[in-house]
């Protein structure tokens, strides 16, 4: 009977055990998502647009802290697609990054299962087709990372929760907007400003609650600005940051990038305009949606609310207020300050210049006299399966030598667990933005003209904000440090999808000469094989 019971209690605990690390085990997430060409009329004229599950914008992808995705995209469209999750760090796992440097196309009538996780993140991000032009005609939506409830978040849960994509809009389809770009010329202005795909929505709430508006700007090339008649916007996050939370009448949001705000609907009860603007560019577009008092009885009235005078230099000023929250939480419990990014040494620097010249005759753009070409095969399954002649890593001089422009296919050769200096030199007389996929970075300096190494005695070396796309001022610069703890192939490119396409784009192989899954997952089952690759087995 002792031995019976003996194994009873061995079983039990081996079954207590089993269940235990089965609720252990981050939460699974299934999607299915079909993309397909719709017709809406986002500017009053019916267009071709592309739906997601039948939806412009796409749905609204919430997640949670180290959730597991699993999203099977099939594509019904009449080319080849990707999604990419810009903002996702995809660690050790730029199979999953989904550009082409990374991941061949997904052909017209077939499908494939995207496999990643939201490790260590919180914030707000989005997706949206990295192929082709694409993004100019939907296939976007939101992605929300929220914290774990054990993790504690520096403001008191608002009561509701808002996601604004804001974007300049064409009525263009994308492949007009391809041929443009293709035969030399740079495309003209943009045909006017959305908010969640349309001209005008409405945001309800109720009087004396505080509510979470998630901002990102899915343009193709104007800066936007945001404000809400009326009301202060607290800062709260910043692609993945905590931030110090000051009040701000109305926010600058580049092409790329996201941020959230709460807003307390602290105003007399009526409806109040909601209102985004282009910023920096001679032609000016806006796009009203209205904040409505659940016990309201007066419709929007009065002028709405303008646009700062203040133009660059206003808006670096802004920037420079944007600081990392050094005792908070982020997605770990330990607090944002704990690494200590200022004092590590930095171990190389690339200054990298953008250029808009003119290349066999036609408009490209480059990046230190290069513009990139995407190959055939993946830059991502040529390093894998050791295939010569894609790419090599002398393709690209670590700083700008001011030699004739040509066309290639530029890698920077890194090493896992370098640190890393990026200057951004804009030359040109507008404004840029750039992000990197994998990683979020500290913006750690902007400033005017020429950067030369003195440029780093004004670099905030404390609380820089960390972000995932940063803007760079007309004549003038940006500076971020980057911990490459994170191998792969990464994706550095301009946010502006005129620029990405022809040519604004470097790639990133953070490279490890030890082979380790600690480092850097295998390549998935499922890999879509194209260009030379193709045949071989994963």
């Amino acid at each position: 009977m002792g031995n019976v019971a003996l194994f009873h209690l061995i079983c039990g605990i081996f079954i207590f055990w089993s269940v235990s690390l089965v609720k252990a085990e981050d939460t699974y997430k299934y999607f299915t998502w079909t993309a397909t060409y719709g017709t809406v009329s986002p500017l009053g004229v019916p267009q071709q647009v592309i739906l997601i599950n039948g939806q412009f914008p796409g749905p609204r992808l919430d997640l949670v802290t180290n959730d597991n995705v699993i999203l099977n995209l099939i594509n019904k469209l009449d080319e080849p697609l990707l999604l990419t999750w810009n903002g996702i760090k995809q660690r050790k796992n730029s199979w999953q990054d989904g550009v082409l440097g990374t991941n061949c196309p997904i052909p017209k009538n077939s499908n494939y299962t995207y496999k990643f996780q939201t490790k260590d993140q919180i914030g707000s991000y989005t997706y949206f087709p990295s192929t082709q032009l694409h993004r100019a005609v939907g296939g976007f939506g939101a992605l929300n990372v929220y914290a774990r409830s054990v993790i504690s978040v520096p403001y008191a849960k608002p009561a509701g929760d808002f996601s604004l994509l804001i974007g300049d809009w064409y009525k263009s389809s994308h492949k007009v907007l391809r041929q443009i770009l293709d035969s030399g010329r740079s495309l003209p202005y943009p045909n006017g400003l959305l908010i969640n795909g349309q001209k005008q929505s409405t945001f309800s709430g109720d009087q004396g609650k505080a509510y979470m508006f998630r901002i990102s700007n899915v343009g193709l090339k104007n800066s936007i600005n945001f404000r809400i008649q009326g009301h202060k916007m607290r800062v709260v996050e910043v692609e993945g940051s905590h931030v110090l939370q000051n009040f701000y009448d109305s926010l600058d949001v580049h092409v790329g990038q996201s941020m959230s705000v709460l807003v307390t609907l602290d105003q007399p009860p009526k409806d109040y305009y909601i209102v985004a603007s282009t910023r920096f560019s001679r032609i000016s577009f806006t796009a009203t949606s209205v904040l409505h008092y659940t016990n309201s009885q007066t419709p929007v009235s009065g002028p709405m609310p303008p646009a700062p005078a203040g133009q660059m230099h206003w808006s670096m000023l802004q920037a420079r207020t944007f600081r990392w929250n050094l005792t908070s939480n982020a997605a770990r419990p330990n607090p944002q300050g704990s690494f200590h990014y200022g004092k590590i040494t930095i171990s190389r620097t690339f200054v990298m210049a953008n250029s808009a010249p003119l290349i066999n005759g036609k408009l490209r753009y480059a990046v230190n006299s290069v513009s990139y070409v995407n190959p055939d095969t993946p830059l991502k399954l040529a390093d894998h399966f050791n295939i010569p002649g894609v790419f090599n890593l002398n393709s690209i001089q670590a700083y700008p030598s001011g030699g004739s422009p040509y066309l290639g296919t530029a890698v920077f050769p890194t090493s896992h667990h370098d640190f890393i200096e990026i200057v951004f030199q804009n030359d040109e007389a507008t404004m840029q933005s750039w992000h990197l996929d994998g990683y979020d970075f500290w913006v750690v300096g902007f400033g005017s003209g020429k950067w030369t190494q003195a440029s780093r005695n004004k670099y905030n070396l404390v609380d820089a904000l960390t972000r995932h796309t940063t803007q760079v001022y007309p004549k003038s610069w940006t500076a971020i440090l980057v911990s490459l703890d994170n191998q792969g192939m990464w994706n550095l490119r301009s946010a502006m999808w005129d620029r990405q396409y022809l040519g604004q784009q470097v790639y990133l192989r953070v490279y490890d000469p030890t082979p380790s899954l600690a480092n850097e997952y295998g390549i998935p089952t499922n890999a879509l094989l194209c260009g030379k690759a193709a045949g071989r087995h994963t």
